[in-house]
């Protein structure tokens, strides 16, 4: 992929850190941020911004204006309130849900409506909150999925975190009124090609199919009406970025091969389900990172590219120093740089 390319990727997923955006307009530029471990989807935001703090985002999400759903591939996003009834009208599924609750032994013809009514005017509840509601009609990852299932008839969704711990609400509750899904299915495909295309450009139907989880056909028919998406080849480069796992420029293209070598893949991503935060220069996967408490530790692939220097492959040492104190920074509630 050529450098200008990526430049125009890197730029469409706000990875240049535009001034001024706020929570919500981050989540609408996107689309969905993948939320399934909100700390990585925290530090996505930041990735995107250079003022943005937790607190703000923490009370974006208080506020309802970005909220915790079930969205693409059926994997929680933040997505933008006003996005949630086209959107997921169209990537909500229920097949996976039913077919765990059967394995959990959640069984019944009221199952929707019990968590319906479990949740109702009660605020957020903990897994072991509503599993004390059920009075035992469901238990442990079972609950989960019966939240899922309501979910997929638009009366949850997750609300903030509690004790570090997942909560559920009652979504008429949190939102004011249940969720009522766009019934027309047409423009709502229209709308997701033009906003994926608008975050994911340049992009083909095969991408949009793997970000969505939506089939291939469908995702073609959605693109017809679609105006193509230019690319900026005066894009400026990307520079050097510390990426979250399961951060959106990962996850929003079929192909991943343009910004990652083969040869580092398995590092990455080495198996059952785990996708490690990466290390980004000019758009391409040059090593991986973790942190631990207030230590951040990075692990390029070949020394030459770590922070030791090496021009645009490698990034420069004080950029990576940067990104690294913009982290602590961010995670702490400190004034960043």
């Amino acid at each position: 992929m050529p450098n200008q390319t990526r430049s125009a990727r890197m730029t469409a997923q706000l990875l240049h850190r535009p001034p001024g955006l706020g929570p919500g307009e981050v989540v609408r530029h996107l689309l969905a941020v993948q939320a399934q471990d909100v700390p990585s989807a925290l530090l996505a935001f930041r990735a995107r911004s250079a003022t943005l703090t937790v607190a703000q985002i923490e009370d974006a999400w208080r506020s309802r204006e970005i909220v915790r759903a079930w969205g693409p591939r059926g994997t929680l996003h933040f997505v933008h309130r006003d996005d949630l009834p086209w959107l997921l009208a169209l990537t909500r599924n229920d097949t996976g849900t039913l077919r765990r609750l059967a394995q959990e032994g959640v069984t019944g013809d009221d199952l929707p409506h019990l968590i319906d009514r479990a949740l109702a005017g009660q605020g957020p509840l903990t897994k072991a909150q509503l599993e004390e509601r059920l009075a035992g009609r469901a238990k442990g990852q079972g609950v989960v999925h019966l939240v899922a299932l309501a979910a997929f008839h638009g009366l949850a969704l997750l609300g903030p975190l509690k004790g570090g711990k997942p909560t559920y609400v009652h979504a008429a509750d949190w939102l004011g009124a249940p969720i009522s899904f766009e019934p027309d299915r047409d423009r709502a495909l229209a709308e997701l090609a033009v906003r994926y295309l608008r975050a994911h450009a340049p992009a083909t139907p095969e991408d949009l199919s793997a970000w969505s989880g939506l089939p291939v056909g469908t995702a073609r028919t959605a693109f017809r009406p679609a105006a193509p998406s230019a690319v900026d080849e005066a894009s400026e480069p990307g520079g050097v970025r510390l990426a979250p796992a399961f951060d959106e420029y990962l996850m929003g293209w079929a192909d991943r091969t343009p910004i990652l070598d083969e040869r580092h893949r398995r590092e990455v991503f080495p198996g059952g389900g785990i996708l490690r935060p990466v290390m980004l220069v000019d758009g391409v996967i040059r090593g991986t990172w973790s942190r631990k408490g207030e230590t951040v530790t990075l692990s390029p692939f070949e020394e030459s590219e770590g922070s030791r220097g090496g021009g645009s492959r490698g990034g420069d040492s004080r950029g990576w120093a940067e990104e690294v104190a913009d982290v602590r920074a961010f995670l702490s509630g400190s004034p960043r740089l």
